[in-house]
């Protein structure tokens, strides 16, 4: 049976959780849906390739950044990367950042470069905020979390990196 894999935040940690595509009072969606498909079986990061220069943009865009050309094509991006550099973000960003914590159950979180091998670097939550287990170099993963859930209980995701 298909499963959607995803990192959950709640207000005291980090919790990684199946839900299994047979349950059907879970409703979800991406948090920007030019940033990835959600749900998919197998969801990646969208970006653009510039067919003259070869440059990668993320998110996507109609035209290249590098060399104003207008020929760019959708690609995904590859889900493993290496943690070029990093830090550790210990206050709650103020709106209009939203997530299921508040300024009394805030937990310090990761953020970090990733470098996607033969595209490009993009920035990126953590799911990591241990500065013992972050370290430059280090091999990570694409994953996906519940960022917040919106009034009428749907579960809106965002992606981050892990450790891999």
């Amino acid at each position: 049976m298909p499963c959607d894999a995803r990192i959950l935040s709640t207000p005291d940690r980090l919790v990684e959780r199946i839900l299994w595509s047979s349950v059907g009072d879970v409703r979800s969606r991406a948090i920007d849906d030019a940033l990835f498909d959600w749900p998919a079986p197998d969801p990646a990061l969208k970006a653009s390739r510039c067919r003259h220069c070869g440059a990668h943009a993320f998110p996507a865009m109609e035209s290249c950044r590098n060399c104003g050309g207008t020929e760019v094509e959708a690609v995904e991006l590859p889900r493993r990367g290496t943690l070029w550099t990093w830090t550790v973000q210990r206050f709650l960003p103020k709106p209009p950042y939203r997530s299921l914590q508040t300024e009394t159950t805030f937990e310090p979180f990761g953020v970090g470069h990733v470098e996607l091998p033969g595209t490009l670097r993009i920035e990126t939550r953590l799911l990591e905020q241990d500065p013992a287990r972050l370290r430059i170099g280090a091999p990570v993963e694409l994953a996906f979390y519940t960022q917040y859930v919106e009034t009428d209980g749907t579960e809106v995701v965002n992606y981050a990196f892990r450790m891999a």
